[in-house]
């Protein structure tokens, strides 16, 4: 398990956690807005784009979608090999 962040172009996975504790910065209508672009738990994920700052794209049923950093990090995946 690791945080969508620090995945890199290529690796696939399944999101497993999306964290939503206000200590952490991260606010529910934060959460409720990455949801309804896809990105919920159980969904499969492929990195398509981490450059170490900036956006992080990534792919879910195949549309292509743009993840600031700091929410990225955030999502908790399951790498699948």
């Amino acid at each position: 398990m690791a945080p969508l962040g620090l995945l890199s172009p290529g690796d696939r996975g399944e999101i497993i956690e999306i964290i939503t504790n206000l200590r952490c910065g991260t606010s529910r209508g934060g959460i409720h807005r990455v949801e309804q672009m896809g990105l919920r738990m159980g969904k499969s994920i492929e990195i398509l784009k981490n450059e170490g700052c900036g956006p992080i794209i990534v792919k879910v049923d195949n549309t292509r979608i743009a993840i600031g950093r700091g929410i990225a990090m955030k999502i908790l995946v399951r790498c699948c090999k």
